[in-house]
């Protein structure tokens, strides 16, 4: 089966069978920013933006991605890469591995919400798993950033 999509602004058409999850055909398609972690949908490191809102990849079905918009890591590189100072300015950037779904969850989050205060930046953030930090330095990043965006 086909499905249409449109990844980082580029029209795709992706051969796929009915049980497939998105997070495979999208590494399969050449995506490999697109990382697997738990395949639980627990973790958090296969987000990426659905029509703009993160999603679990790995628990989310291709098919239903069909005539959907689909942004990873690569096709927000510039506001990723301005967030990412502010992780590595509070020490709160050590492995990377979750970087990625991690920073996609915190650019949507920025568009959805204003001005979040600290619980709404822990609720919208819940499901995002980091192993090397302890979550402080990524809250202060977080809103530095957001207070920098905002300024």
């Amino acid at each position: 089966m086909k499905i249409n999509l449109k990844i980082n602004n580029e029209e795709k058409s992706l051969e796929i069978r009915p049980g497939d999850m998105l997070v495979d055909v999208l590494r399969s398609a050449g995506y490999t920013e697109v990382k697997k972690g738990c395949d639980t949908g627990s973790c958090g490191v296969c987000t990426v933006l659905l029509d703009g809102a993160p999603v679990l990849s790995c628990s989310y079905l291709a098919a239903m991605a069909d005539g959907k918009e689909i942004t990873t890591i690569a096709g927000v590189r510039k506001e990723a890469e301005e967030f990412s100072e502010y992780l590595v300015n509070e020490g709160a950037d050590q492995c990377g591995f979750c970087a990625p779904g991690f920073s996609l969850t915190v650019l949507a989050m920025k568009k959805e919400i204003p001005n979040p205060n600290e619980d709404d930046i822990k609720h919208y953030l819940a499901g995002n798993l980091c192993r090397c930090s302890g979550y402080e330095g990524q809250l202060r990043a977080i809103k530095k950033y957001l207070e920098a965006s905002h300024e």
